[in-house]
Formats: C-alpha cells, sequence, structure tokens
C-alpha cells in the first residue's frame, strides 16, 4: 500500500524557502491585500498511486499580487520552480520525482479588484523516503 504524504505542507516548507518575499498558505484570509505576494498551494482531489511506493499528486498554485503583471511573473518564477528545481529533489520527509504542468500559468478571474491572480495546475510524482 502506498503511503502518502502531506503534500500541501511539503511544498509549503520548500516554498517559503524558496520565495522569502512572499507569504506561501494553504487557506487564505481577509488579509491578503496586506500580504502581496501571496502564494496559495492546494492539492486537487485526484491523482493516484501504484499501490505499492510512488503517487502522482494534483496540486494547484495560485499567486496574488497587485498587478498582472506582477501576479504573472510570480507565477512564471513559481512554474520554473516546480519544473525545473523541485524536480529529483529530496527532503528528510518525500522524494520528488518527475513534475509537469497540466495547465500553464495565466491570469485566473478574482473578485477582488485590488489584486489580481494567476496560476496554473501540477502534477508531482513523489514518495516518502525509506
Amino acid at each position: 500500500m502506498t503511503v502518502l504524504v502531506d503534500i500541501e505542507l511539503e511544498l509549503i516548507t520548500r516554498a517559503t524557502a524558496r520565495f522569502p518575499a512572499a507569504v506561501v498558505r494553504d487557506e487564505l484570509d481577509n488579509r491578503l491585500l496586506e500580504e502581496l505576494p501571496t502564494i496559495q498551494i492546494n492539492q486537487i482531489p485526484a491523482g493516484d498511486d501504484d499501490g505499492i511506493r510512488l503517487a502522482r499528486m494534483l496540486v494547484d498554485f495560485d499567486t496574488y499580487h497587485r498587478t498582472r503583471a506582477q501576479a504573472i511573473s510570480l507565477a512564471l518564477e513559481v512554474h520554473a520552480w516546480v519544473t525545473g528545481e523541485l524536480r529529483g529533489s529530496h527532503s528528510g520527509t518525500m522524494v520528488i520525482g518527475r513534475t509537469g504542468a497540466l495547465t500553464l500559468p495565466a491570469v485566473r478571474p478574482y473578485e477582488n479588484t485590488a489584486l489580481r491572480r494567476a496560476g496554473a495546475t501540477y502534477e508531482i510524482f513523489c514518495h516518502p523516503v525509506s
């Protein structure tokens, strides 16, 4: 049976170190305008595993910033990190193998016109450290 890891916690921890100027979280709160830029990481309730060890997780990354250009720029930085730096990396709890974008970074609608949101969806193949 595959032992699943908390992908959100793992990615939030790693992204906080990688993007020190941004707030990295899984849930937004009412102070979002005071905490820009923000990167939101959410596992999508989908994906699969091989029944032994390897899991394929689907994760949404949204970036929030003051302008459209800033939100897109941060989303592109996150894209390079997920598809480049995370691939083949490991921590004390998880090994990340292949990563890839299911949807490329693009502007996503958001009801608060005082900020902008961009995001992408990724598949991340991973397994716990043995």
